[in-house]
């Protein structure tokens, strides 16, 4: 069932356990109860964060938890003004940081050229996004519901002012987490078709291209469900229309650069 409802149609994957129903059943929740999320349960999270796959085993990222109503309520109005992150219990900024081996550097005097380079950003990165999604999982497994808020990007350097982030530390998304509140017009969001992202051996585009008509019928559906608009496509040419469509993140290299992360 829940296969049927991440692809919008009925479709049986064969096979089935407990950790796939729960990744398929993933959604996002911005509304919560008033439940806080606990020590333990945070700790949880945390674990589970520290159990994905990290290259080179660097770990070069952090978590800042936030249960501050008036950070919380500063964070919302830094991340386009959303006022789910200040009603959430629990906000977790996610950092790539490169601070810790920048200090382990400077403690053993030795270079640390490499952290210049785009590769070593690129890597904080993607580690801190594997990272977020284990714990994304495991709050999934505890009852909790939760959303990416990937608009803590839009004004970096006040949001490393308001967490009081060291040099070369950024936060690369905002994760709000609470128990789910049942009366939220949500569901689980249809996603394109296996057959538009899977290639067998090598990348076909006109075959994968072929299943996007459909797809946007199936997503303006579900965006009419909920009192929403338009198809997959004409948001996605929306977001990506340029400069204008970034919401103030066209300018991240600089502000990276300013911060430590200098990407070159």
């Amino acid at each position: 069932m829940t296969a049927s409802a991440r692809y919008g149609v009925p479709l049986d994957l064969g096979v089935s356990t407990d950790v796939l129903e729960l990744q398929l059943a993933r959604r996002s929740v911005r509304e919560f109860t008033d439940r806080p999320v606990s020590d333990a349960e945070l700790a949880a999270l945390v674990a589970a964060a520290q159990s994905a796959a990290t290259s080179s085993n660097l770990q070069p990222w952090s978590v800042v938890a936030v249960r501050d109503p008036g950070r919380k309520a500063r964070l919302a109005e830094l991340a386009g003004a959303q006022e789910f992150v200040a009603r959430a219990p629990l906000f977790l900024v996610w950092v790539a940081d490169l601070s810790r081996a920048r200090r382990l550097a400077e403690a053993a005097g030795t270079p640390l050229d490499a952290a210049d380079y785009l590769e070593t950003t690129l890597i904080g990165f993607v580690d801190t996004a594997l990272a977020a999604q284990n714990a994304v999982v495991a709050a999934q497994s505890l009852g909790l519901g939760s959303v990416f808020v990937g608009a803590v990007r839009n004004h970096p350097a006040e949001i490393a002012a308001e967490l009081s982030l060291p040099p070369h530390a950024v936060a690369a998304f905002g994760l709000a987490v609470g128990e789910p509140d049942p009366a939220e017009a949500a569901d689980v969001k249809p996603r394109l078709p296996q057959a538009a992202v899977l290639h067998h051996e090598q990348y076909d585009a006109a075959a994968a291209d072929e299943h996007i008509p459909v797809y946007d019928e199936r997503l303006a559906a579900y965006f009419r469900r909920f009192g929403g608009a338009g198809t997959w496509s004409s948001r996605v040419l929306a977001r990506l229309r340029g400069p204008e469509s970034m919401a103030g993140r066209h300018t991240l290299r600089e502000t990276l650069a300013q911060l430590g992360l200098p990407s070159r």
